[in-house]
């Protein structure tokens, strides 16, 4: 067994080294090949770790706070295994392990934090018990891979009941992973936001919790923060909003976020409301595990978001902003922190519909697009496979889009004739490409 174990490893190094070379991430294929050679290796592996695992769920959000956590456990001093590249199916979890595995089948590692897809967790877990559930929130994603949302939640409870003594901790303002933590049985504990934030105004914006889960009664909200986030109750069976453990307050989004959670005040250097629950997850789950969260500021400060989420470049002179808007809810917050920059901008929109994607694009109808009306948008360009069904969705809220169908040469386009100030948003499979695009172009330091 032990040189089963040792041959896994060694043929996913080689495999991971080669796929690195060819510039392909090949994580997945490692974890794959490691898991035909050897069927036990991430139970073996994922059971060495000295201390606590935590698996991080949601359906935006995971990677960046999968990554804080790891960051702020290794501001500690703790050796962390960790799933940085957001391949996160069982592949991807085996990978995070065999990568970071001695050729003689050991792991030296502190703590463990790892990304699962919510589809996933089933397939995961029969190998691995975390400490740890992280659920950052639930909503529509992918109609044609995951289905209706409680095909995931289903899938979710029954992850929950194969982990007896896995803690929770979730969003509270989600009336969707508040009822799941509710009816798991197990100790959980809750972040959200009390505060109103937001002047309330009505939109199309798509709220998925509108709806008991308890008696199918319609929730009634005293204030939403975005899509169904909000404070909420059920006037019909008494289901609501749980008691927050960790409550974000005094909040501040003017060059940059700023908030209290009990008497520490977090800063971050980045946009975005939602990266508040991000931070607010990772406070927890340092408090919840025994962790202090005093070096957390500092780990802010120093975070540089990666693979695509909030990942800045600078290229010759201009700023490019990447960032993975690949469901309704998410695009909508990406829009929200694009319009939070005052200053004039040019956007790129690349979307593909390869199976990680899911084929069925028709979720774009459901972003709040009129928002990319305002003047500060100087120029907007469509990309990827399904480039000209973005145009003409823009198209219906009138407002003009350049179609070109090369991402590489759509940013070098907008580097050489934009004003210097660009956002790059794509869906899952443009990620990893449009990343290694920019990578190169700042390396070179420059667009030629």
């Amino acid at each position: 067994m032990k040189i089963r174990r040792c041959a896994a490893i060694l043929a996913a190094r080689i495999l991971s080294f080669g796929c690195r070379i060819a510039g392909k991430q090949g994580v997945t294929m490692a974890g794959k090949l490691a898991m035909r050679i050897d069927p036990n290796i991430l139970k073996d592996l994922s059971a060495q770790v000295r201390g606590r695992i935590y698996m991080v769920c949601g359906t935006n959000g995971k990677t960046t706070t999968n990554n804080l956590l790891a960051s702020a456990l290794e501001a500690e001093g703790k050796k962390v295994i960790c799933n940085h590249t957001g391949s996160n199916m069982l592949m991807g979890v085996a990978a995070a392990f065999v990568l970071n595995a001695s050729l003689t089948g050991k792991i030296d590692a502190d703590e463990a934090c790892i990304e699962v897809d919510e589809a996933s967790t089933v397939k995961v877990l029969p190998y691995m018990k975390p400490d740890y559930m992280i659920l950052t929130n639930l909503f529509r994603d992918q109609l044609d891979r995951y289905g209706e949302i409680d095909i995931t939640m289903e899938l979710l409870e029954k992850a929950m009941a194969m982990a007896p003594d896995m803690k929770l901790i979730f969003n509270g303002d989600d009336s969707l992973s508040a009822y799941l933590a509710e009816k798991s049985g197990h100790a959980a504990a809750a972040f959200g936001i009390s505060e109103q934030v937001f002047d309330q105004k009505e939109t199309g914006e798509i709220r998925e919790g509108r709806f008991c889960k308890k008696c199918g009664g319609r929730l009634e909200y005293d204030f939403y923060h975005y899509s169904q986030m909000g404070v909420y109750h059920c006037p019909s069976c008494g289901f609501s909003r749980p008691k927050i453990l960790f409550d974000a307050r005094d909040i501040s989004m003017k060059g940059g976020l700023s908030f209290r959670v009990g008497k520490d005040l977090l800063t971050a250097d980045y946009r975005g409301f939602y990266n508040i629950y991000n931070i607010l997850a990772v406070y927890a789950a340092l408090c919840m595990s025994g962790h202090s969260p005093e070096k957390l500021n500092e780990v802010l400060k120093n975070y540089n978001p990666q693979n695509g989420r909030n990942e800045q470049f600078t290229i010759r002179g201009s700023k490019v902003l990447l960032n993975l808007a690949k469901n309704p809810a998410g695009f909508n917050q990406n829009i929200a922190a694009v319009m939070e920059d005052p200053d004039p901008k040019d956007l790129i929109i690349v979307i593909n519909d390869n199976a990680q994607d899911g084929k069925d694009i028709s979720w774009l109808w459901d972003v709040d697009f009129d928002a990319f009306s305002d003047p500060s948008i100087r120029s907007i360009t469509v990309s990827g496979i399904r480039g000209m069904d973005m145009r003409l969705r823009l198209k219906y809220v009138d407002i003009p889009a350049m179609l070109e169908m090369d991402v590489e040469k759509a940013i070098r386009d907008r580097l050489a004739d934009g004003c210097g100030n660009l956002y790059v948003l794509v869906n899952y499979t443009a990620l990893y490409s449009t990343h290694n695009i920019l990578a190169a172009m700042q390396k070179k330091g420059g667009t030629s």
